[in-house]
This record gives structure tokens, sequence and C-alpha cells, in this order.
């Protein structure tokens, strides 16, 4: 049995004549005629009522032909499944709350598509909880994240420790604080703040180190990358992970600076998840291997 044999059945039931059959499928009617026979004699039930106007499905063949629907259309579903699959080969998609973007993402990225030409990555930034919610409904492949050395780590999503890291103050060179050797949490009230909006781990960090007390002017923005640029400008400080400040084009310029936190020893992890549950694509596990690659053989000084 063959799937084009079952197509035939299927558009001489829809169209009513072996000749407007043949006409849709670009194929002649002698031909239709005889692997539609073919089929007829291979089940041993006469599918059809041949006559001179045209065919029409017989007893027996209105009673199989329901079932030959449903293996058209789950043939069909597989196609579109496979071409779906295809597609989400030649592209891996990763959420990011871009703390660690400058010692992970784009050097990693990087270095994937000189092995990988042909598969695209789209980086999507985003707090926490839109990456979770999207690497569990499917819309994410990978998630690079921060987390607190406490943390309760997701049950339903796998996560691989890339760098351990210190949460530093992130200075402009000129500024007050970047004269001192470490920053204390007074001398965080006594300057503007460029403060995390609610929802990533820095801004969280930051009112737990406050405990309640307010800087007397502070910024709210979102992501580390948006902070720096802010620090750059001089608005104000921020808390950063180490591994976001330290290397950091901005760094390196001599735009930013990073001074040590006084008292404190809280671990800042820099994350991979992906969901525990299913198949992952393999440009996605390619890309997992060259992050935890990258990040084996990364040192910070």
């Amino acid at each position: 049995m063959r799937t084009e044999q079952l197509e035939y059945v299927a558009a001489i039931a829809r169209l009513g004549s072996f000749r407007s059959a043949a006409e849709a499928l670009h194929i002649s009617q002698p031909a239709l005629s005889v692997t539609v026979r073919n089929l007829e004699r291979e089940l041993g039930v006469d599918l059809l009522d041949r006559h001179r106007s045209g065919a029409r499905v017989s007893d027996e063949g209105r009673e199989l032909l329901p079932h030959i629907v449903n293996v058209l259309d789950a043939l069909d579903g597989l196609r579109r499944a496979a071409d779906d699959r295809h597609h989400s080969a030649r592209m891996v998609r990763i959420g990011t709350v871009n703390a660690g973007t400058v010692p992970l993402l784009t050097p990693t990225i990087r270095a994937f598509r000189d092995r990988h030409a042909s598969t695209q990555v789209e980086v999507v930034g985003a707090q926490e909880d839109e990456i979770h919610r999207a690497l569990r409904e499917g819309s994410l492949d990978l998630g690079l994240l921060t987390a607190l050395a406490d943390d309760d780590m997701p049950p339903d999503l796998e996560s691989t420790r890339l760098l351990t890291g210190r949460a530093v103050v992130c200075v402009r060179p000129d500024s007050a604080l970047a004269q001192l050797e470490a920053i204390g949490i007074d001398d965080l009230l006594s300057t503007p703040l460029i403060v995390m909006r609610s929802g990533y781990l820095m801004h969280r960090l930051l009112h737990r180190l406050l405990a309640g007390r307010t800087p007397s002017v502070s910024y709210s923005t979102d992501g580390a990358e948006m902070g720096k640029l802010m620090v750059a400008e001089g608005l104000g400080a921020t808390l950063l992970p180490d591994f976001s400040v330290i290397g950091d084009p901005l760094e390196r310029g001599g735009q930013i600076g990073w001074r040590p936190l006084r008292d404190d020893d809280t671990e800042v992890w820099l994350v991979l998840r992906q969901p525990r549950s299913g198949s992952h694509p393999r440009a996605a596990r390619n890309l997992h291997a060259m992050f935890v690659e990258r990040a084996r053989g990364l040192e910070l000084v």
C-alpha cells in the first residue's frame, strides 16, 4: 500500500469522477484507474462504484474512507512536524539577563557560528521569570541567568553552573566611589544608584543589602548592559556580578571600573538552564556544550 493510492481514492471521492481527479492530480486517467484497482485488490474491497457519469464511493468504501482520511491527515501532520523540526534545528533561541554577555554569551556564539555557519542564533533579553516561562513553553532552547548560591533551583529545569563570582559595585573611574578600595553599604547610600528593575537578581540582592534603607537618588533600568552605559555616562553606580564587568569593552576602555563590596561574600552564579523533559535539537545541545567548554577555560582576573 502506497500513500499516493490513498490520496487518489480520496481525490476521486471528493471530485466524483476519475477524469476530474486525474486532472487535479496531474496524471493520466488510465494510470489513476490502475493504481486504484491495485489498492482494491490488495484490500479485497471495491472502494468505488464506477458508472458512465463518474464514480462514487461504494458502501464498503464509505466505511473505509474515514480511515483513509485519518491516515492522510496523520501523514500531513508528520510532514509538518518534520518541517518544524528542520526549522528549529536551523535556529537556536537563547534567553539571557545579559549579565554573562561579556565573558560567555558573545564569545560562545561567535565560536558556535564558526562551527555551525548555517544555524541561526536568536538572543532574547528578558527577566528571569520570562525566560523560565519561555523554556517551559518551548519558545526558548536555553536560558543564561544569574542565581545566588542559596537560591532554590527550578526542579523542572536542568541547571548547569558556568561561573561563580561576587557582586561588585560598577563605578565611573573619576567618581568618588572609585577612590575607595572597597565600598560599604553606607557608601552606596551616599551616591546615586542605578538599580535593576524588579525581576532581576541584582534588584533582589541590592534590596537585601540595603535592608530597607533607601538611597537619596536612584534610577531604574533593564539589564546589566544598560546599567553599565548609565554608569559610563556619569549617572551613578550600580551593583553587578564581577563577571559582567571585568573585560567589558567599557571597562577595557577606561569608561567604567569596579570595586568590591566591603563585608559581603555573597556568591553569584551564572547558570545555563534548559527543560529537563523532552528532546533537545542537536544545535541546542552543541551550543550548550560550547558554553560549558568556554566556562571551564575562563579565568577572571
